[in-house]
């Protein structure tokens, strides 16, 4: 676990990630994180984060694989819906 949130929102922090992935030589990440509301669909904000984020990892030739949203009963990836699918030189 690299970062942990409130009830109704959490926070990725892009540094502690790729450092993480740095620091165990990662060549690809799956991130994950859980929706307590039991809705897995992503947030206006999970999306821009993740669009910085991938954008962020491949300045370090880190693939960012998937974003897999959990909540009690369903998931959400965003890799399955295509979410994943723009360029990260944009």
């Amino acid at each position: 676990m690299i970062c942990s949130g409130a009830l109704d929102v959490s926070v990725i922090d892009a540094r502690k990630i790729i450092r993480t992935a740095l620091e165990e030589n990662a060549t690809d990440v799956i991130l994950f994180h859980n929706h307590p509301s039991g809705n897995p669909m992503p947030s206006q904000a999970d999306i821009r984060q993740t669009e910085k984020l991938k954008k962020a990892m491949a300045i370090f030739d880190i693939s960012f694989t998937d974003h897999i949203i959990i909540s009690e009963s369903r998931f959400f990836s965003f890799a399955e819906d295509s979410l994943l699918c723009y360029s990260a030189k944009n």
